[in-house]
């Protein structure tokens, strides 16, 4: 290839994600000096270079169990080649750095010295979602260049990772980071496709093959494809510390190319929630030239079950930084906003008041619901701490101490920015265990600085944070497990006024969005119907799907602060599903998956101290399973409470049944589900 050619194609790759993936009103930033500077250096790199003899070099590293590797071949550029149990899966293409002050790190690489190393260790969680103790092994490989830059990788038995690492003595200004995603084209998948970068990262996963994908279109993380038959790869990133978060924009030759939000130049607030980059800097971060860059990730699961206890996310993030996390207590949520307070039997008149409050807490402290949530309509829209004149705050607190009942405050993170100090500290005094931080919509470099000043704040005043309108998990919670759970996810609250969370939606999220984190979904609707009757309503939603698929969300979906969204009124008169969902557990010691298929059904087992709850959910096909219980401890008999599909509920989605029965871990279970439905038991040791 000639070294005009060879320019012109990195020159467009690092040109990817400013101009033609766009916020809205964006008004595109001058761009002509960087990109001859940038264009200039590329070719003279090149031209020094391309006369001289330049021998490929490649190096590998593979996982423990020997069954994923992934190679770094070193010529032009740095490419990465996986391939699992012996078949090439992917590669990772022109992988770079580019960098105003150094040029771009990762074309025509020298490499200095290599290093490898391994790990095997056990992590403990603050806040287990998933699994309380987590085993981190793994081989890796480090390759130093000449240049003050190394390229870490690492293998594990479910995914390889890689990373930039800089020593360099002055400031950087990251103006791109290169990396092509390559698969087969033949692939089936699960594409969450965004319009903007401003975003609350909800989004659907559709399925479909990378082959009908077409260039230009671009989607947020997670993304994960494979063929129907064999492992599926999922791209994601961890240890997201002040740098933007990662896209991928499809190519002409239908590569999935990394491309980041530009660094702001200018922003415009449009109303309380939406503060929008208007005009992009031709640099996507300025940085400490002597760091460590995100984790770049390809979970490997060699059956689709597999993803459901894949935590690359968590173990690749650094530690925990809080000295004393022994205050954040996880737990169950009544929450306002999605039945709009809409309350029956009262002898007032519900709504955002005091007295609809004092209900909530009510009946949190009888029912032993750790925290409500006041949802918007609590303050004055615009000033954080102008209480609304219907709510009297310090008597709602009053009465929710009083009562033993914690209340998280919902708030616009712009409007909390502006008396960010002021606010938290207001919170600290009146009682408050929480905040609910919302419509960020960005992952730019300063947004992405912002999620963690707030949690590291929020903490010295020991609040929890729950962040909406959020990009992904990326490895903030386990620095800060304060920072318990987060949206950015198509959750409930979108059945006041759409069809789109169906069951095929419900069971493809574990398999999608929860992979790298808790998912704030908000469970427990108690009007649930079929496509054939279903209606919006924002005043009294419904949920596609029977009343034990949302049953079964409890186990199936993470989240340690997890909500009871519906009407206290609609969970009294269903005594027994309310006295059951009451002593569900929000975090848990273990997971076993017990079988899945990505948009079709799920099924698991968790384990909080000597109890185990297990569930399944369907799409909208019938569905007959059995699975041994060997999961449970040999020595124990258990007694099992199960809801289950009712007998009419293809019917009425309303339809339940309960039952209770005894298991041992050389029984069975046989879950059988309606179309769109759900099964739940809790297993409960007698002997």
């Amino acid at each position: 290839m000639a070294a005009e050619a060879i320019g012109e194609k990195i020159a467009g790759a690092c040109l990817l994600s400013k101009d033609e993936v766009h916020y809205p009103r964006v008004l595109k930033s001058t761009r002509r000096t960087a990109v001859m500077y940038r264009t200039s250096r590329f070719l003279l790199a090149l031209l020094l270079t391309f006369f001289s003899t330049s021998a490929l070099v490649g190096q590998s590293v593979t996982s423990p169990d020997e069954r994923i590797t992934v190679s770094a071949e070193l010529d032009d550029w740095i490419d990465l080649t996986i391939q699992v149990d012996g078949q090439e899966e992917a590669k990772i293409e022109r992988v770079t750095l580019e960098t105003l002050e150094l040029g771009a790190l990762g074309l025509k690489p020298r490499l200095r010295s290599q290093r490898t190393s391994r790990g095997d260790d056990w992590v403990e969680a603050v806040v287990s979602s998933r699994n309380k103790r987590i085993h981190d092994h793994y081989n890796e490989l480090l390759l130093t260049f000449r240049g003050n830059f190394a390229l870490r990788l690492r293998a594990y038995n479910n995914g390889v990772a890689y990373r930039w690492e800089t020593s360099a003595r002055e400031n950087l200004t990251i103006v791109d980071e290169t990396a092509s995603f390559v698969f087969p084209t033949s692939n089936l998948i699960w594409f969450p496709e965004e319009e903007s970068l401003n975003s609350h990262n909800e989004r659907g996963y559709p399925t479909d093959t990378l082959r009908t994908l077409k260039p230009g279109q671009f989607c947020s993380l997670v993304m994960l494809t494979g063929p129907s038959d064999g492992p599926k790869l999922m791209v994601m990133e961890s240890n997201l510390r002040d740098y933007p978060g990662l896209w991928l924009r499809v190519g002409e030759d239908l590569s999935l190319d990394a491309t980041f939000p530009g660094f702001p130049k200018t922003e415009e607030l449009l109303s309380d929630r939406d503060f929008w980059v208007t005009e992009s800097e031709d640099y996507i971060a300025k940085v400490n030239g002597e760091r460590s860059f995100p984790w770049r990730i390809l979970a490997v699961a060699h059956e689709d079950k597999d993803l459901l206890e894949n935590d690359l996310v968590f173990l690749l993030s650094d530690p925990l930084e809080l000295e004393d996390p022994s205050w954040i207590e996880p737990g169950l949520v009544a929450w306002d906003w999605y039945n709009n307070l809409n309350l029956t039997g009262v002898d007032f008149e519900a709504g955002v008041n005091t007295e609809t409050y004092n209900y909530f807490i009510d009946f949190a402290a009888e029912y032993d619901i750790p925290y409500i949530i006041l949802d918007e309509g609590w303050y004055v829209l615009g000033d954080v701490l102008d209480i609304s004149p219907d709510v009297d705050l310090p008597a709602i607190m009053r009465h929710a101490n009083e009562k033993g009942v914690g209340v998280i405050l919902w708030v616009v993170w712009k409007t909390l920015d502006d008396r960010l100090d002021e606010a938290l500290a207001a919170f600290e005094a009146w009682g408050v265990k929480g905040i609910k931080v919302d419509f960020m919509q960005r992952d730019d470099q300063p947004t992405v600085q912002w999620y963690e000043m707030v949690a590291r704040k929020a903490a010295e005043h020991k609040l929890l944070v729950d962040y909406h309108g959020a990009y992904k998990p990326a490895g903030l919670r386990r620095r800060f497990p304060n920072m318990i759970t987060r949206e950015g996810v198509v959750g409930a609250e979108n059945n006041k006024w759409s069809d789109r969370v169906t069951p095929t939606h419900n069971v493809t999220l574990p398999f999608t969005r929860m992979v790298p984190g808790p998912m704030d979904y908000t469970p427990g609707a108690m009007r649930n119907a079929h496509k054939a009757n279903f209606t919006t309503s924002f005043d009294r939603p419904m949920s596609l799907g029977t009343r034990a698929h949302q049953l079964a969300m409890y186990v199936v979906f993470e989240s340690p602060l997890q909500m009871l969204c519906d009407s206290p009124s609609l969970y009294l008169q269903n005594k027994d599903i309310l006295l059951f969902l009451s002593d569900m557990p929000t975090t848990w010691d273990e997971t076993v998956p017990l079988g899945g298929e990505i948009g079709d059904f799920v099924a698991v087992a968790r384990r909080a101290g000597d109890e185990w709850y297990v569930a399944a959910m369907t799409n909208e096909d019938t569905r007959n399973l059995s699975y041994q219980a060997s999961f449970l401890d040999e020595e124990t008999r258990y007694e099992m409470t199960v809801f289950t599909d009712g007998a009419n509920a293809a019917r009425n989605a309303e339809d339940y049944r309960k039952t209770t029965g005894t298991i041992s871990a050389n029984g069975s279970l046989d879950i059988k589900m309606a179309g769109g439905g759900g099964w739940i038991a809790k297993l409960t040791p007698v002997d």
